[in-house]
């Protein structure tokens, strides 16, 4: 996979949990044409690492445990083990569309996916104010009954629909499996790591250190960075369903941007011309990655378009 001059050698590659569809048979579909976006990105002369979201998939999970533990029975499924799961099924189904994808092209690629571990601080603040709202609605009447058998765990009313179960969202700080990520990378394997953020861990120091899994999110954008860090990339491209970044979003004077500082994004963030939950987290991850070494590039652009976007013909781009 050698590169023609002037191309990044190394790239992370972020998709949406969303971009993957909300069931198997929508996500075998999305994977066949996210895999064609995928080698075309490579036949550029790119290195490739994929990381993707999890949402729809691991609320799929839990749902359908905690279905089956209210009607038969059924040991409920800790948050962590979910997040493995999706890391897994997910994973499974890049790597056969990919594999799908090189057959057609006559390539000999590898790719391999890593249930990829994301330590945490303890004492970050995020672990005293959960706000992430996971798994299905329940009545005030239930939460309340939840909240008095296990107080660890935290129930909010949510937007009129009902009570749902909220978690920290703890920044992350080292990647457990990173030199693992590495080696494949140096022995050219398509690396598919951190789906869904990775799973939160801490220290057990009543276990000589070793790590733990606690019932936590992270932010799948802030994973997707530190990805692109420790992996020395020279680009992070996060796909999305838009072509570009926007000011002023769905009114009559919106504004598509292609190029912008770090500083200019950051300004403009503070403005809070970004949505919340959808693409403010992915410009303050562009911003972080773009600040974290001379040189570096987030792109922001549209799955459907991405070979077009790494050419410069699509997308924004975010840099020093």
């Amino acid at each position: 996979m050698s590169k023609p001059l002037g191309k990044p050698d190394r790239i992370v590659v972020a998709l949406g949990g969303n971009a993957l569809g909300n069931n198997p048979v929508e996500q075998i579909e999305a994977v066949s044409n996210t895999a064609h976006a995928l080698l075309g990105l490579i036949e550029q002369g790119n290195e490739i690492i994929i990381t993707h979201g999890n949402g729809p998939q691991v609320g799929m999970i839990q749902n359908a445990f905690a279905a089956a533990h209210d009607t038969i029975g059924t040991p409920e499924m800790p948050l962590p083990e979910c997040g493995a799961m999706s890391q897994g099924y997910i994973g499974y189904h890049l790597q056969q569309g990919i594999g799908r994808e090189m057959h057609k092209r006559y390539k000999r690629w590898h790719a391999a996916t890593v249930v990829t571990q994301i330590e945490c601080d303890p004492d970050d603040p995020a672990f005293k104010n959960p706000t992430k709202p996971i798994g299905p609605f329940y009545t005030e009447e239930q939460a309340k009954e939840f909240m008095a058998e296990d107080p660890s765990k935290v129930f909010v009313e949510d937007s009129g629909r009902g009570w749902r179960r909220v978690v920290a969202s703890p920044d992350p700080k080292k990647i457990v499996e990173a030199d693992s990520i590495l080696n494949l990378l140096d022995n050219e394997f398509i690396v598919i790591a951190c789906g869904g953020g990775g799973i939160p861990v801490v220290r057990d120091y009543e276990n000589k250190g070793c790590y733990k899994g606690v019932p936590a999110v992270i932010d799948k954008d802030l994973g997707g960075e530190l990805l692109a860090e420790d992996c020395d990339a020279d680009v992070l491209f996060l796909l999305t369903a838009v072509e570009h970044v926007a000011i002023n979003f769905g009114k009559p004077n919106q504004e598509e941007l292609e190029d912008l500082t770090a500083d200019e994004a950051e300004r403009l963030a503070d403005e809070g011309q970004f949505g919340k939950g959808s693409m403010e987290p992915k410009v303050r991850a562009a911003i972080k990655f773009a600040r974290s070494r001379k040189g570096r590039t987030c792109i922001i652009g549209a799955l459907d378009k991405a070979a077009e976007t790494m050419a410069g013909l699509s997308g924004t781009r975010i840099h020093e």
